[in-house]
């Protein structure tokens, strides 16, 4: 059995105050990725110059899950605390975001837990 933090308490508040809201509250992740590179760029372009494209903690720890620990869906979505189809998505949505960066040389940030950004608001 998993116990509430204070901060899963404060995320479960302030879900249940939006009763209206059509969206779902985000499920807990577990998630082992900590990393000191938060940044990475096009090399001899200032990082004000270009675009960036925002990489989430969830979706940095699934590819690290799925492609650099070799894992399957479904062992690395058990490891996550989330659903095959979840982690399928969340994989899907990070190697988009990934090709996006190296293609169209944009700068990728690997945004910290809570971190909010231009794409939280989309």
């Amino acid at each position: 059995m998993r116990y509430m933090n204070n901060e899963d308490l404060n995320n479960s508040l302030q879900c249940n105050k939006g009763m209206m809201k059509k969206r779902r509250c985000r499920k807990f992740r577990n998630i082992a990725f900590n990393s000191s590179f938060l940044c990475f760029k096009p090399c001899g372009i200032p990082m004000k110059e270009i675009e960036t494209v925002f990489l989430e903690t969830d979706e940095i720890e699934a590819i690290r899950l799925m492609d650099y620990e070799g894992l399957y869906q479904q062992e690395a979505s058990e490891k996550m605390n989330i659903s095959r189809t979840t982690f399928s998505r969340t994989v899907e949505r990070a190697r988009n975001k990934i090709a996006d960066a190296i293609i169209n040389g944009k700068g990728l940030i690997i945004n910290k837990a809570g971190a909010e950004n231009e794409s939280d608001e989309k």
